[in-house]
């Protein structure tokens, strides 16, 4: 099913009006936008072309963008701040997967053959982007009550998250709170997923090296039977850690890539194996590395196997202010209605979007893209992953409603 057409936008009716509302033409522009950006996917900290296309629009717009220490990404303040009140931001990560584009059905399917924005952040800036350009001109017209910063974050998809250095050459000066939204294809477009409190989990990278001496099949007696050592890492370490973890805690080690020996009757000295650590609980992912190797030393021990870990330490759960939760929950009310609104759960997903929360309030939404009635399975980080494209005009409603209310309020309980 082709996800060129675009979904009619819901009656409104019986709700208060409110600026800031997506002309036709900027509908039509932001769309396209995202095609291009869709068709020229960038990896982290290489989002030359993207970060250049950013800024040359809201140039174009009269705003001054300022690109990142790093070379890619950008910040961009719609309004002047006069140090009072701290400001809002808007942020939208920019970067794409490795994996390739499997669509074929799509006159907007990734020009480079291992690339592809497998994870909707063409989206998430093509939102942010729209609602900066619709925040520029309510600020002309004297009706933003408030500045407003727009963020746009390389390398999201890099442990430990462009975030970290982002934070570090100051995007979140002079702001208070931030907000941000992350597609979701269990979705449906015109509507987004809520939840106050933790609503992703912590991620982190696992690596782990064994060794022995090896030698003949025929012989496995006098080896390190590296083989079945990794074997058993790779399924007694994750039931260990179930039962020396608090169940609550939603720890989960998943192996991704176990890799040993080259011949069939040889018994190898190397071994490795790689995959992730996830925790729904901060707590849990605090203690996760002692755990970890407690577990997998055990094992190894247990064969005779020497070992090396490397725990590249990821992102902590995002976990959503209720302030802010329900400042967006009241945002998608006046845009498309309560209804439009629904409770969503938290996910094992990581999202370096944590890290800003470390510093700040905050909350992120899941913005709906799946065309209503769309029986097809589309997940995240899958090559034929896709989106509704009438999401975009939800999305940036939905940022400037937040704006306009954020900003007409004296001081949110959720400010620092």
């Amino acid at each position: 099913m082709s996800r060129e057409s675009q979904t009619a936008q819901p009656a409104v009716s019986d709700r208060p009006e409110l600026p800031g509302k997506l002309p036709d033409h900027l509908r039509t522009e932001l769309i396209a936008f995202r095609r291009d950006l869709h068709m020229h996917p960038e990896l982290g900290h290489q989002e030359f072309r993207t970060t250049a296309a950013i800024k040359a629009r809201l140039e174009k717009a009269g705003l001054r963008p300022r690109v990142l220490k790093s070379g890619t990404g950008l910040i961009c303040d719609v309004g002047t701040w006069d140090g009072g009140r701290p400001m809002l931001a808007l942020r939208a990560d920019i970067d794409a997967l490795p994996i390739p584009d499997a669509k074929t059905h799509v006159s907007y399917r990734s020009t480079f053959p291992d690339r592809a924005h497998a994870c909707g952040h063409d989206v998430h800036t093509a939102v942010v982007l729209g609602a900066g350009l619709v925040l520029a001109e309510l600020d002309r017209q004297g009706l933003l009550p408030r500045p407003v910063r727009l963020l746009f974050q390389p390398a999201e998809e890099v442990l430990p998250g462009g975030a970290t250095d982002a934070i570090e050459s100051g995007v979140l000066d002079g702001v208070g709170r931030i907000v941000a939204v992350h597609c979701d294809p269990r979705v449906d477009a015109g509507r987004i997923g809520l939840r106050a409190g933790p609503i992703t989990s912590a991620c982190d990278r696992l690596e782990v090296t064994l060794s022995g001496s090896g030698g003949h099949t025929a012989r496995p007696h006098l080896t390190t039977d590296l083989v079945t050592a990794a074997a058993r890492v790779a399924v007694d370490a994750p039931a260990l850690l179930a039962r020396r973890m608090d169940a609550r805690s939603g720890m989960s080690v998943t192996w991704g890539r176990i890799e040993a020996g080259h011949a069939c009757n040889v018994i190898p000295m190397h071994a490795e194996l790689s995959g992730t650590v996830r925790c729904l609980d901060l707590n849990a992912w605090h203690e996760a590395p002692d755990m970890i190797h407690a577990a997998i030393d055990e094992i190894a021990t247990m064969h005779g196997a020497k070992f090396e870990i490397n725990h590249v330490r990821g992102v902590p759960p995002v976990v959503n202010d209720p302030v802010i939760t329900e400042l967006l929950r009241e945002a998608m009310g006046v845009r498309c209605g309560a209804e439009s609104v629904e409770d969503t759960e938290q996910s094992l997903g990581g999202e370096d979007f944590s890290w800003y929360l470390e510093h700040v309030p905050g909350a992120m939404a899941r913005l709906g893209v799946r065309t209503p009635g769309d029986s097809a399975k589309r997940d995240l980080h899958r090559g034929d992953f896709d989106v509704d494209e009438s999401a975009i005009a939800v999305g940036v409603e939905f940022f400037t409603a937040a704006a306009l209310l954020d900003g007409r309020r004296a001081r949110p309980a959720g400010d620092r």
